[in-house]
């Protein structure tokens, strides 16, 4: 079995590009996924979240107040690595679970979108990475297109490796700049080569 990782920027479109693997019957797992997983009520990272961040991170409903975390550690690196020491060996272990179970079944090619694979030593675990970027202008406006101000754009976007070293790093690149037949295209293009 193949295991690919894939990477980019913040809106670059990296669930573009795993709904396009999964079309051509990748089997995908998306780290961000798992996370929003391991902070349900009742698990414990989010209880450990609470213990380090306090009440205010913890919304009416007993689950976690994603917008008040994310002000908090994106305007701070050392409660960003705070929440990474919980979150981050947890999020490994469960995709590793994953890819471990795709390898003992029929799983010929398989991908884990990572948006932080080389930020987190990762890339030692795939056989290829494919580096998922866009221009500058077009990444302002997708994440503008979210909502985001312009300081939580800046902030998200410097919590990240530069996409310049990301590309560097890759083995296969995805331009997104383009519309989504380019974009297929250039899925299409990868697989043939793996």
């Amino acid at each position: 079995m193949n295991v690919l990782g894939l990477t980019g920027g913040v809106g670059m479109g990296k669930s573009t590009a795993a709904r396009m693997l999964r079309t051509h019957g990748v089997q995908v797992v998306d780290t961000d996924d798992l996370a929003r997983r391991l902070v349900e009520p009742g698990q414990s990272a989010l209880a450990e979240i609470k213990e380090v961040f306090g009440d205010e991170v913890i919304s009416s409903d007993g689950g976690l107040n994603r917008g008040e975390l994310a002000r908090i550690v994106f305007a701070d690196i050392a409660a960003r690595r705070k929440i990474e020491a919980i979150l981050h060996p947890r999020i490994r272990q469960s995709w590793l679970a994953q890819v471990e179970l795709w390898r003992r079944g029929d799983c010929r090619l398989a991908a884990v979108v990572i948006p932080l694979l080389f930020e987190t030593q990762a890339a030692s675990q795939f056989d290829k990475v494919i580096c998922v970027a866009c221009s500058a202008a077009n990444q302002q406006q997708r994440l503008s297109g979210r909502g985001w101000t312009a300081t939580q754009i800046r902030q998200r976007i410097a919590a990240q490796m530069p996409v310049e070293q990301k590309i560097n790093r890759a083995d296969f690149i995805v331009w997104t700049d383009g519309d989504l037949v380019a974009h297929a295209q250039q899925i299409e293009r990868i697989l043939s080569k793996i």
